[in-house]
């Protein structure tokens, strides 16, 4: 199935995108980020051509489980419903990526988040069948969804280890420790927003917990120090951070 993205020119979302990238300074942006958020924009207007359309690429656990589809582990995190979609997403990855980039560098960055988007998209598909045999419904298995936030949930994880998750941060007015701010955003988001996707949400929050807070991390770690030669260095192990 070829891709049906022709024409759509550049929506209110991808102007204001494009507006944020200027007013930032596009020379200020690490590399990765610049490259995943132009890479995700062009692939959403249709300039990148690709043998897929949006919801052929999107990911449910049934696709996962029964199907076999693995390739929509990847595809379906950098695809986006609508302009606005895609532009708050990019926002939203910009303001934790410009500083998590250029602690990991570049090539760690780009690593991490391949495997970021693959473990997030798994803890969907577990998370999914874990609900659908709880709640015998089916339904569960064949909801199929797009796009980054799933990935962001477990960047916010993982930016708020790396600053201080003791700081105070506050979420709609209420003061809260930043290491609870996913919990509270991933409540937040679901209430004002019914339509987005709590399961996926919460299946980043999961994914970046485990790489923060289990040896799934070390592993992970380790695997990206053979590929690049550069160690993977985090505040959460300093000895004045604890």
């Amino acid at each position: 199935m070829r891709n049906n993205r022709r024409g759509r020119g550049l929506g209110l979302g991808v102007i204001m995108l494009l507006s944020e990238i200027m007013s930032t300074g596009y020379t200020v942006i690490p590399p990765v980020t610049l490259g995943t958020i132009i890479g995700q924009s062009l692939l959403y207007m249709g300039i990148i051509d690709v043998p897929w359309d949006q919801w052929g690429a999107c990911l449910s656990a049934h696709n996962i489980w029964k199907g076999r589809e693995w390739h929509r582990l990847f595809l379906s995190a950098v695809e986006h419903a609508d302009d606005r979609h895609l532009f708050y997403n990019m926002v939203s990855f910009l303001a934790k990526a410009k500083t998590l980039e250029p602690w990991y560098g570049s090539a760690n960055f780009a690593l991490l988040l391949v495997f970021l988007t693959a473990f997030t998209n798994v803890c969907y598909v577990i998370t999914a069948m874990v609900v659908a045999e709880l709640f015998s419904n089916n339904a569960h298995l064949h909801t199929c969804v797009i796009g980054f936030s799933g990935v962001l949930f477990a960047l916010k994880v993982i930016a708020t280890m790396e600053t201080n998750p003791n700081a105070q941060t506050k979420i709609a007015g209420i003061p809260m420790p930043s290491k609870y701010a996913p919990w509270a955003e991933l409540i937040l988001i679901h209430v004002m927003v019914p339509n987005t996707s709590f399961m996926g949400h919460l299946a980043g929050i999961i994914a970046g917990l485990a790489y923060t807070s289990t040896p799934v991390g070390v592993v992970v770690d380790s695997i990206i120090k053979s590929i690049t030669g550069c160690a993977m260095w985090h505040r959460w192990n300093l000895r004045y951070y604890r």
